[in-house]
């Protein structure tokens, strides 16, 4: 039985749709890389993250697909833009079996691609080629300025001036000197005021720091990066990864046997996932971190998600703050939801590597808590020293199977310690502490069917917590 919600959605896209409608059927998150895409020889994992990225086609907008300068290309070969040109073409080859996971019968005009997308809908490789541009090919905050606009800062004007009011997500494989041009080249051309709602528009995750040549990496100074959280610090929410993506690197060294099995060849975007050279997939926290599956909501750092966990404060470079995991204890934190969520990302990546293969395989379940259904977080109003039941007996696996669930708490926002009578019960009672007036409490359904690979969805519940 196929996903019914996001076959409902589909039906009402490819019929035409409203705003209105679209926004109650989900729409995607909007989503814009810059990766610094190069041959396996030299960095493989920027070509690992897109096949990654490639399989869940249907859970983002892709805006923009910017090659432009990293650690290790500066300036950036205008050649390796081509192997972003072989996933798409990859992607082209396996997406009528990957539509098959939700239904999708046909693609939409390419004028209605470029308007908002459901989630659940693929793509068009048109679509994706047509959003493959060319950024920065010089790093560093020197390379700021006249000389340095180019088809992929013009194109971040573009989006951002569109008439949506979706975030716009941008993750930065290699350096974000592209988002740092389009933002000096507003800045040169509008009002204060402007530039604000501008710079307003976006969110950036960015893999370590890589808008400089390798060599000289620590002098943060040499960066664009710096310059953005120094001029917007209260306008552009920037998350400086120094943690998670290198235990994403070493987890997929350790789990590379079921890479090789489960990954590698497995339709035409398996044949172009290459071998490892350092790490395994090091950018890929940078979209997991928006993923929509119920886990995590990207407005929010502070929820531990595929991506790890951050809290605002101090950068490496002692100057400017941002949300990082780079000290202690965040750091530890951080790694440690990487290590703990880490086996159910991989087996959702296998398994969708699956249908791309032969166009069937497992669906997560579907996961409501007192008829609340989809990625956004359930807020309750609770009243503390009373007692709620929360209600996940609607809950679904689309292909029959079996599955369970497991209640927890994310112990990192809130100091209160909220108690479940039954952790592994399908409804359950949550009992408010009666000193926890004031205070933000957050609690996570956990779905884990036991179908092939032993896909998860999840449903983060925000309990505020009221006086008496």
């Amino acid at each position: 039985m196929l996903n019914h919600l996001r076959t409902i959605a589909l039906l009402i896209l490819l019929l035409g749709t409203s705003t209105i409608s679209a926004q109650k059927a989900g729409l995607k998150p909007r989503l814009v890389v810059c990766t610094d895409i190069a041959p396996a020889n030299v960095e493989p994992d920027d070509m690992e993250s897109m096949v990654h990225l490639m399989a869940y086609a249907d859970m983002f907008e892709i805006e923009a697909l910017i090659t432009s300068v990293g650690w290790n290309c500066d300036p950036y070969p205008m050649d390796w833009m081509r192997y972003l040109g072989r996933v798409i073409k990859a992607y082209d080859r396996d997406v009528l079996n990957l539509m098959k996971r939700s239904g999708q019968k046909k693609h939409l005009s390419l004028k209605k691609e470029n308007g908002s997308q459901i989630i659940g809908y693929w793509p068009s490789a048109e679509y994706l080629d047509n959003r493959c541009v060319m950024g920065s090919m010089y790093g560093g905050i020197r390379s700021i300025g006249e000389n340095n606009d180019s088809p992929g800062s013009e194109l971040l004007i573009r989006l951002a001036d569109e008439d949506d009011p979706r975030p716009i997500y941008v993750a930065a494989w290699g350096g974000a000197n592209t988002l740092a041009q389009a933002i000096w080249r507003v800045k040169q051309t509008r009002t204060p005021e402007e530039l604000q709602k501008f710079v307003r528009k976006f969110r950036l995750y960015t893999i370590t720091d890589q808008d400089m040549d390798y060599a000289h990496r620590m002098d943060r100074a040499r960066s664009s990066h710096m310059w953005l959280r120094q001029e917007f610090k209260d306008e552009l929410q920037f998350i400086w990864d120094e943690g998670t993506w290198q235990e994403q690197c070493e987890l997929g060294k350790q789990h590379w046997a079921q890479h090789q099995q489960n990954i590698q060849g497995k339709g035409e975007l398996g044949k172009e996932y290459p071998n490892y050279k350092w790490g395994v997939e090091g950018d890929t926290p940078s979209f997991l971190y928006v993923l929509p599956n119920g886990l995590n909501d990207p407005e929010d750092p502070s929820q531990a998600g595929w991506a790890g966990y951050h809290q605002r404060g101090l950068c490496p470079d002692s100057l400017t703050t941002a949300w990082t995991s780079w000290q202690e204890p965040v750091r530890s934190i951080s790694v440690g939801y990487k290590q703990r969520f880490y086996p159910d990302e991989l087996n959702d990546f296998m398994a969708r590597m699956e249908w791309a293969d032969k166009g069937e395989g497992n669906h997560n379940p579907i996961v409501t808590i007192n008829g609340h259904q989809g990625p956004s977080p359930l807020v309750i109003h609770v009243k503390a020293g009373k007692t709620i039941r929360l209600d996940a007996s609607k809950t679904i696996d689309p292909d029959r199977h079996a599955f369970h669930l497991h209640w927890w708490q994310q112990p990192e926002i809130g100091m209160a310690k909220l108690t479940i009578d039954d952790a592994r019960n399908v409804a359950v009672n949550v009992s408010i502490p009666a000193d926890a007036a004031g205070q933000t409490l957050h609690l996570i359904c956990e779905a884990s069917d036991h179908g092939p690979f032993n896909l998860k969805s999840y449903q983060r519940i925000i309990l505020i917590v009221e006086s008496k």
